[in-house]
């Protein structure tokens, strides 16, 4: 058993060494080196992990903390990322409020009885996380006292959980989800401010446990256009961040195929915008995003040789370091084919090529 002060001068010893590039780059201070880490980091593509996976579900190793935390610390031990994001899935909190959702293999996210009306919305009850999901807060505070980078978490957000409950799972044009906003906007309201309440509960009750970067991810909103996303998500989002932004914690948003809505974001009480790899750096900072931003390589990318990886991540650098504010990462998340040697080939090219130039 360890002791008190064994444990007090562990953490003494991690704070001594403690990296807090991205925070800096968050604040749009100068950096050292470029921070990076990439979504999806833990898990997937990592051997470790899936033999984990041969014995455990998504959902059964989340519930185990220090498993979990295992899960989360692996890639930055691996590739000496400068952040670690909590292991598990933006369906996470769904349960509690009575939605019956599952990860299918080679699917993702399956809901049993989709919504398709206000009667199934007030039917949703309320998150309450100390009881609900008390093994992710337990998590985060175990990572707190072992990993010597800044530790993100992170929800889905609305539309993107919304999409899922209507849909049933996974989809390719959203027309159900369409169908409610246009046909049932008060159906649609109701659920917007349901699962924003569940956000801010969620997101605070994290940040409380120790979590220091918060990532919001809006994966599929990309599929609305500009207009229907200031009427129908924006004003829940508005209301999300304002709620958020007095815990101090930054704030990141991500999206999927989401360039024509950089700008909304840009508006939000949030600190850092995300751009997927359909939109060049040089090209955001041109049109008014002066947030810090993150992003972003094209996974698929770490796919092609090395010397286009290296060229290809060299570009996107350059841009991002035209003014202080950037983090390096993917525009999207690693998924399964990608060698873990290749991400830590590449955290130490983002690394190197960056301290180099910045010392200049």
């Amino acid at each position: 058993m360890t002791s008190d002060k064994s444990m007090n001068n562990e953490v003494k010893d991690l704070s001594d060494r403690f990296n807090d590039q991205i925070l800096r780059a968050i604040r749009k201070e100068p950096v050292s080196h470029v921070p990076v880490w990439y979504m999806r980091q833990a898990g997937r593509s990592q051997p470790e992990y899936r033999e984990l996976k041969k014995k455990y579900s998504l959902e059964e190793i989340t519930q185990m903390p220090e498993t979990c935390a295992w899960v989360t610390k692996l890639p930055v031990d691996q590739y000496n990322n400068d952040a670690a994001i909590l292991y598990k899935d933006i369906m996470t909190p769904l349960p509690a409020m009575g939605v019956d959702v599952t990860i299918q293999k080679g699917i993702g996210p399956v809901i049993a009885d989709p919504i398709t009306s206000l009667d199934d919305v007030m039917k949703l009850t309320e998150l309450q996380p100390e009881k609900d999901v008390d093994y992710v807060l337990e998590t985060i505070k175990i990572l707190r006292t072992q990993l010597s980078v800044p530790l993100i978490s992170f929800s889905g957000a609305p539309f993107t959980l919304a999409s899922y409950m209507i849909e049933g799972g996974p989809s390719k044009n959203y027309n159900k989800t369409k169908a409610m906003m246009y046909a049932q906007p008060e159906a649609w309201f109701a659920l917007m401010n349901k699962l924003g309440d569940m956000v801010i509960t969620y997101v605070k009750a994290q940040i409380n446990a120790g979590a220091q970067v918060i990532q919001i991810f809006d994966s599929w909103v990309g599929a609305l256009n500009q207009a229907d996303y200031q009427e129908f998500v924006k004003p829940v989002m508005q209301r999300i961040f304002a709620a958020l932004k007095p815990t101090g914690v930054p704030l990141i948003m991500f999206g999927v195929g989401a360039r024509h809505l950089a700008a909304d974001w840009h508006e939000l009480d949030l600190d850092v915008v995300g751009l997927d790899w359909r939109y060049p750096i040089a090209e955001a900072r041109r049109d008014g995003i002066s947030k810090a931003v993150q992003g972003n390589l094209d996974p698929s990318v770490l796919l092609a040789p090395w010397q286009v990886i290296e060229d290809r991540a060299r570009a996107i650098l350059d841009q991002g370091m035209q003014q202080n504010g950037f983090i390096f990462n993917l525009g999207h998340g690693v998924f399964p084919e990608i060698q873990p040697e290749t991400l830590r080939k590449l955290t130490s090219f983002v690394h190197e090529y960056s301290a180099e130039k910045l010392s200049r």
